[in-house]
């Protein structure tokens, strides 16, 4: 990581934005997957990021959570700096640790739901806060029976993953992440993998959460929900955001023409 100006910038402003992105790359080998994305994500919003396979969206949201390391840039959530320390002009590598408590901060959502098949729906909820928060046992439960409640899911608490149907294992998913307190959720294609019928429901909890006030980056291809949930779209290709704006603006009139091309083909 070489920009030292955009890990100032990431790291230092008068006004921060719960997520601050300054000229971030990533490379897979030969591949780029990020060309020097820049964004902020105000707290309290719920940004949609739109696009084709394989434009980044994906990769985005596993630079923020962590999961990927970036190449160059640099970001920084509710102020501090990712996976780095900046000590006047020197930067240092945060540690496994530190970086496994930075990602605290963020709850994530894939597209696949990764419940643990031995542990019933309530167990899986609380594994996390009883086992990295150390949550007493007894708060842990009374938490994830509230969450289990808030996704609809109570008549749910003693069931295995296998006796779950997809949307209800999403929203165990879910309630899952926003056991650990983040400040930030992220969602990667979470309806995806769900039978049409079953999108519905874990859309309401998605929407509920959203109204709730926790700031949200979901990249989706449900444009209806981004129409009707987002304050912004960001419309992804080739690794760059090429456009942005309001839902209304990026959906139903875009600027640019692979914009328009992708919007036409998704929304008929």
């Amino acid at each position: 990581m070489n920009n030292t100006l955009a890990i100032q910038n990431a790291a230092q402003s008068e006004v921060k934005p719960l997520v601050r992105v300054r000229r971030v790359s990533k490379y897979f080998g030969d591949f780029r997957a990020l060309n020097e994305v820049s964004l902020d994500i105000p707290a309290g919003s719920v940004t949609c990021i739109v696009g084709p396979s394989g434009s980044g969206k994906s990769t985005l949201l596993r630079c923020l959570n962590q999961l990927e390391k970036i190449n160059a840039g640099a970001i920084a959530i509710d102020g501090e700096l990712l996976g780095f320390r900046l000590q006047g002009d020197a930067l240092h590598e945060l540690t496994d640790a530190e970086i496994a408590r930075q990602r605290l901060n963020t709850g994530m959502v894939f597209q696949r739901f990764n419940l643990f098949g031995h542990l019933t729906a309530l167990e899986n909820i609380i594994e996390g806060p009883v086992t990295v928060l150390r949550q007493p046992r007894k708060q842990a439960i009374e938490i994830g029976e509230a969450l289990l409640a808030r996704v609809g899911l109570s008549a749910k608490r003693n069931s295995y993953p296998i006796e779950l149907s997809g949307g209800q294992q999403q929203r165990v998913a879910i309630a899952r992440a926003l056991a650990m307190k983040p400040k930030l959720m992220l969602f990667d294609e979470p309806t995806s993998a769900l039978d049409p019928e079953l999108v519905g429901e874990v859309l309401t909890v998605m929407r509920e959460l959203a109204g709730s006030g926790m700031t949200m980056i979901v990249v989706t291809h449900e444009m209806g929900f981004a129409r009707e949930v987002g304050n912004e779209v960001i419309f992804m290709d080739h690794g760059e955001i090429i456009e942005r704006g309001l839902p209304r603006a990026v959906l139903d009139n875009p600027t640019n023409a692979r914009a328009r091309d992708f919007v036409n083909a998704v929304i008929k």
